[in-house]
């Protein structure tokens, strides 16, 4: 199973991450650290985000805790780069 995996660490809800896409049409999928682990297994897992065919994905975090990004290709042929930028909310 190939995929690019980003830790993003401990973040807190309504952080706003974007992923940007280069090349092939890609998944994208926020997840905590628990379906992160489920992912790697390859069971089920929820997750925020989806098949995105255009750049950027940009994805709210919906709680404190450790998140991750991975993007993968689900099956399909292609390439794809990504990058991820962290906007933390700003507490007033």
């Amino acid at each position: 199973m190939n995929f690019t995996h980003y830790n993003l660490g401990f973040l807190a809800a309504g952080t706003i991450v974007t992923v940007t896409l280069s090349g092939t049409e890609a998944n994208v999928e926020l997840l905590d650290e628990s379906n992160f682990h489920a992912y790697k297994a390859r069971v089920r897992h929820h997750y925020t985000g989806g098949h995105y065919r255009r750049s950027p994905a940009v994805l709210s975090v919906p709680n404190d805790g450790t998140w991750h990004v991975v993007v993968d290709l689900g099956g399909l042929v292609g390439n794809v780069r990504s990058g991820v930028q962290v906007r933390r909310p700003v507490r007033r």
